[in-house]
């Protein structure tokens, strides 16, 4: 949650650099946001709301050469222009952006108010300025007082701060992103690439306690006790124009639309067609007795399908939420694996769950979009879903990778008798994904049941993470109530709240007992005389007892659900378009959520 942006080295351009970064970082938080630029001074600007309100405050008033952003995802206080950061001391001289909780800020605010410190938020993040202007009034250099500042504090934060009169940005984590910007003549801080992307593709990514120092273009890290870091220097595969609208209303459209190619990166060099063989060299000799996924939100969707995927080719697995992992962990034989789920690399629960079985000595395994992220750096091994930057909250483009990427999972350590035919059905399946893009007819059947109550799902097998991740999409961006269920499980107690005025959507594919078995519940839905809107590839007779049809081309049935997906996507796109919405930033809700 939250995202910070920070630079020196630019000059007369530095409110540039942070209103650009910041529109780069909204997805992480868009409740306020503010920047402080100093030159002798500071100079500030913060306001409640999205970005826009800020950039008509303070127009190009703003000049410095070193500056700090933010924009702000609520978690103590509400959202105003007090509780919006950069915070500051008492004095104005010092200002503080952070991301994450500092769990002992009410005993250090106590403690600060009795020395005659006055504050002026509700925020937990105000403690932090204050404590470093307590230690610069004893004599303290900045860089000193900051670490003193830093080394009272319990919880998860990343910060930077600057000062009036030192041209220079200081930063640190702890269980929460930060990674550097290198270039040529200037340096750049941030939460996330993308907020510096179109000015450096040279990143250095921060460990937990790393200090980092930023100057006039240079920038040096050193540890918790001040020794210098060898810190190596990466470049980022993301280019600028993957991270803008390119024409489309809205990212998440755009991304919906970047699903065929998406799939393409997640494949390309792992799958041997010739051979019917799938081969991932981050998989290499991997052989564990159970597999236990941890995930939260969509990714916890695309967990419950790779468990499903795998006990298909005979591997004990489980999915478990990351957040009750965390604190009950499920049981593990000899030689598990368990696999972290989390598009950023970055979510805390799902961190904290990867840690939790790294203590008990078990194999970790990060399934994440993110080169360099937190997981990657502390799991065994990874297996990137290559996906490319999703920017709208609502993940699309990366369930459907994610998806995949369980599928390479199963075919390398599972031997099935059928590999040589979900090759060929994933080699297919860009392209199907395109077809369905070019003539799917989710618009109008959108317009159609715009007006509803509420919103059902349903589905069986690997079609059941596809009914709960449809009803989350549908909940995420239209703010209707919806809800996903096993297809069989609807006429033991849901069945109760349905109505003409509330749609149910099944998906169901194929011919046998699944789809079968589905289409009875279609059947006691329609009695009912609630519409049914048919997910279906045709094989069976679903579209009888439908009001309206999303077609699907047919497909392996492991692959099928993401066929199915991107028609339940566009629905609630087209829904939440009609209704108005926010679409890409969606009320309380933020990209990566770093917090527990």
């Amino acid at each position: 949650m939250c995202g910070i942006i920070g630079c020196t080295g630019r000059a007369e351009d530095t409110l540039d650099v942070l209103l650009s970064g910041l529109e780069g970082l909204e997805y992480r938080g868009y409740d306020s946001a503010g920047v402080a630029l100093a030159n002798g001074s500071l100079e500030i600007c913060k306001r409640q709301g999205e970005l826009d309100r800020l950039q008509q405050a303070v127009g190009n008033s703003l000049r410095g050469p070193v500056g700090i952003g933010h924009t702000r995802w609520s978690t103590h206080g509400p959202p105003t222009d007090a509780n919006a950061h950069p915070h500051t001391d008492c004095t104005g001289n010092v200002a503080v952006v952070h991301n994450g909780i500092i769990e002992n800020y009410d005993e250090l605010k106590a403690e600060l108010h009795a020395r005659g410190h006055e504050f002026e938020s509700d925020t937990d993040t105000e403690v932090v300025p204050h404590l470093i202007e307590a230690a610069l009034a004893e004599g303290a250099s900045f860089e000193a007082a900051f670490r003193e500042a830093v080394s009272r504090l319990e919880g998860s934060y990343a910060l930077a701060a600057v000062t009036a009169d030192t041209e220079a940005i200081l930063a640190t984590r702890h269980d929460s992103p930060l990674v550097l910007g290198v270039g040529d003549d200037a340096a750049y801080l941030a939460s996330d690439v993308p907020a510096f992307l179109e000015y450096t593709d040279r990143v250095v990514y921060l460990e937990d306690d790393d200090f980092a120092r930023l100057e006039s273009g240079a920038w040096t890290v050193t540890d918790a006790d001040g020794q210098l870091l060898d810190k190596s220097v990466s470049r980022v595969e993301w280019d600028a124009e993957e991270t803008a609208k390119s024409g489309y209303d809205h990212y998440m459209l755009k991304e919906i639309h970047e699903q065929p190619r998406a799939l393409r990166k997640c494949l390309r060099g792992r799958v041997d067609e010739l051979t019917g063989s799938i081969q991932v060299d981050s998989l290499e000799g991997l052989s564990p007795s159970s597999v236990q996924f941890v995930a939260c939100g969509t990714s916890y969707h695309a967990a419950l399908y790779g468990a499903q995927t795998l006990r298909d080719a005979g591997i004990p697995a489980q999915a478990f939420l990351a957040s009750e992992y965390a604190t009950a962990p499920a049981p593990v034989g000899d030689d598990a694996l368990v696999v972290g789920v989390t598009q950023s690399g970055e979510t805390a629960d799902t961190l904290s769950a990867l840690r939790e079985a790294q203590r008990r000595g078990v194999e970790t395994l990060a399934m994440t979009n993110v080169v360099g992220s937190t997981a990657t750096r502390e799991c065994d091994r990874t297996l990137l879903i290559r996906a490319g930057p999703e920017i709208g909250v609502a993940a699309t483009k990366t369930f459907s990778s994610q998806v995949v990427a369980c599928n390479l999972l199963a075919a390398t350590i599972a031997d099935r008798g059928d590999s040589r035919e979900i090759v060929e059905a994933l080699r297919d399946l860009p392209g199907q994904v395109q077809e369905l893009l070019d003539a799917s007819r989710a618009e109008s059947v959108a317009k159609r049941f715009v007006d509803s109550e509420g919103y059902f799902f349903i589905g069986r097998g690997h079609h059941h993470p596809v009914a709960l991740e449809g009803a989350l999409k549908m909940k995420e961006i239209t703010y209707k109530h919806a809800e996903g269920f096993p297809a069989g499980e609807l006429k033991h107690g849901p069945l109760a709240l349905v109505t003409d005025q509330t749609p149910v959507f099944a998906v169901v594919t194929g011919d046998g007992e699944e789809a079968t078995k589905t289409v009875g519940n279609v059947k006691e839905v329609e009695a009912r005389d609630a519409p049914v809107v048919a997910v279906t590839d045709g094989a069976s007779d679903a579209s009888r007892y439908a009001e309206a049809v999303l077609e699907i081309p047919e497909t392996h049935p492991q692959v099928a659900p993401v066929l199915a997906n991107v028609q339940l996507q566009l629905v609630a796109y087209h829904v939440a378009n009609e209704l108005g919405r926010s679409i890409d930033k969606p009320r309380n809700l933020a990209k990566s959520v770093t917090v527990e």
